[in-house]
């Protein structure tokens, strides 16, 4: 006799026990990654078969197609990665995520505590990173056997349940109604749960105790596979343009996909029952089927494999249908960097890339703002309002890109499982991006102290502008350099750096003594004296923070300019 209290409380136990399973799978995965996932992200290109194997290896290791599809429109959201390339790496992802059921698959369930007995110890006491990690690895594939064996055990009174067997009899996915009714129920469900791996789990509990055929777990893996696509739905509201077209690009594929696998179904499940050794029926002495689980496997793997490899020569098309299905609206350029998704859900590792790439594109905004000022700083040229108008727009950009890349970080540390190395990128970054801030703040105060020139319709001597040119032009050349080294992640330049730097504060001493030579001469007014000054100290703090800059990015030490 069914207890439904007991048997509620014991499956939801167990998905409990499963679920905390795969996110510690998925922290320990990350943190032996190292920098792997940033390299694999940063190295997405146009060609859509590398982008494929991209969001395969990374799902692979974050355990989880939901999460590596949110950091994808969180990129796209960002401009940091193009529509096409985009779709490659969600049906990467499709591909990676099929690596769970293959884990739920393997008959070790019942050494799931043993696992766990030998993992827990390590993974609690050890000082070694490495060593903690490979040790939460085993508690974590222990606590997901462990989970389900919880849930098959708390299902298996449902196989002799008269209820539960006529609802079983509607739904027994051998006509297109009772497919379609299987598929809104698994869709349902993720939709619910927020993890098409949790379900999976549920499907495979209920297929090993016989409480389904074949049949009906297939068809709920397929609406698994749709009910998946809403966490990037989710995640693209409110970002750009190109953000939703991607998470609608990752619902067109799935929905798609099952519908060619609706029409195909008997003859589909009836390939997957051949091409997979011992019969999915098969009841072992304990009422058990051990061989269904591998067939549920074969079935998601096919399904995920074989439709990215026929939509891979169409994804333009692809492309072209959802940009048809979310047409462009008037959306402001102008926009700071907009994080997808809580950094609680975040892959640590992707949190940290997702920064890093944001700090290349805000020293690109700073970069401008430097150039900006040089341009209005030439009192010859016509229409000189038009830079001092770009630098105060740039100038309040990176302020909002300073702060939310410091929220972020603050954030993500709190709520991830970082190691020490990512823990000290992250707040290096977060040092750097305060450095960028501080530059564009320090260009535009250079062109606060020439409107202020202008204001007063006072000028300097030929030679005091040549060599506020020169100064700035000196400092805009190193400001480059260091930032070519920044994309590169090229710190052997350290040494160079710091006899540039040296250079610069040689001449920004013979600067100083031919302005004190002037003044002497009484070739320079008050006003003007006391604004070259003022910019002369700017351009000198340019380059104390550009140095600043490298040193936070290299982790070098604190340099004495």
């Amino acid at each position: 006799m069914i207890e439904p209290f007991k048997m509620g409380y014991t499956a939801v136990g167990g998905l409990g026990v499963f679920i905390l399973g795969m996110k510690y799978l998925s922290d320990s995965l990350q943190m032996l990654s190292g920098g792997m996932i940033r390299k694999a992200i940063s190295s997405v290109t146009t060609n859509r078969f590398l982008a494929v194997l991209v969001g395969l290896f990374v799902t692979t290791f974050v355990q989880s197609s939901s999460i590596t599809t949110v950091m994808v429109v969180g990129l796209v959201n960002a401009g940091l990665m193009q529509l096409t390339q985009a779709i490659g790496v969600i049906l990467g992802a499709n591909i990676g995520t099929t690596i769970t059921g293959w884990i739920l698959a393997v008959k070790v369930g019942k050494y799931g505590l043993l696992l766990i007995a030998i993992g827990i110890f390590p993974m609690l006491f050890s000082k070694n990173d490495r060593v903690s990690a490979i040790s939460k690895v085993l508690v974590a594939l222990g606590m997901i056997f462990f989970g389900l064996e919880i849930m098959s055990g708390a299902f298996k009174p449902l196989r002799n349940d008269e209820g539960f067997m006529n609802l079983m009899l509607a739904l027994d996915a051998q006509t297109l109604l009772s497919i379609l009714g299987c598929v809104a129920i698994g869709c349902l469900m993720t939709m619910i749960i927020q993890s098409s791996s949790a379900m999976l789990g549920i499907t495979i509990a209920l297929a090993l105790t016989g409480a389904i055929p074949l049949y009906t777990a297939i068809a709920l893996v397929m609406g698994e596979n749709i009910g998946t696509t809403i966490t990037a739905q989710f995640a693209a509201i409110g970002g750009t343009i190109s953000a939703r077209r991607a998470a609608m690009a990752h619902s067109v594929f799935n929905v798609l996909g099952v519908l060619i696998i609706i029409s195909l179904f008997p003859f589909y499940v009836a390939m997957i029952e051949k091409f997979v050794p011992g019969a999915s029926g098969f009841v072992d002495a304990e009422g058990n089927r051990p061989y269904i689980a591998a067939h549920i496997a074969m079935a998601h793997t096919f399904f995920n494999v074989t439709a990215t490899l026929v939509m891979l020569p169409f994804l333009n098309y692809l492309s072209r249908l959802v940009i048809r299905l979310v047409p462009e609206r008037e959306e402001k350029s102008k926009r700071g960097f907009k994080y997808i998704g809580a950094p609680g859900t975040m892959p640590v590792a992707m949190g940290i890339s997702m920064v890093y790439e944001e700090l290349k594109r805000m020293q690109g905004r700073v970069r401008k703002t430097l150039k900006h000022s040089g341009s209005y700083l030439q009192p010859e040229l016509k229409k000189r309002s038009k830079f001092f108008r770009k630098v105060e727009s740039l100038e309040e950009e990176t302020d909002i890109m300073q702060h939310e890349i410091t929220t972020f970080v603050v954030t993500l540390m709190q709520a991830g499982n970082a190691s020490k190395e990512q823990s000290d990128r992250a707040y290096a970054y977060v040092r750097a991006a305060d450095e960028l801030e501080s530059i564009a703040d320090y260009a535009a105060s250079l062109c606060s102290y020439m409107k202020r020139l202008d204001k007063y319709e006072q000028n300097f001597s030929q030679d005091a502008w040549r060599d506020l040119h020169r100064f700035h032009h000196e400092v805009f050349a190193f400001f480059s350099h260091v930032c070519q080294a920044f994309n590169n992640e090229d710190a052997t330049s350290t040494r160079e750096i710091y006899d540039k730097a040296n250079r610069l504060n040689d001449l920004a001493d013979e600067i100083r003594k031919s302005h004190l030579d002037r003044m002497k001469q009484g070739s320079c007014g008050a006003l003007p004296a006391l604004t070259f000054s003022d910019m002369a100290v700017a351009l000198r703090r340019i380059k104390n923070h550009t140095v600043n800059l490298h040193e936070a990015l290299f982790d070098e030490p604190v340099y004495g300019a």
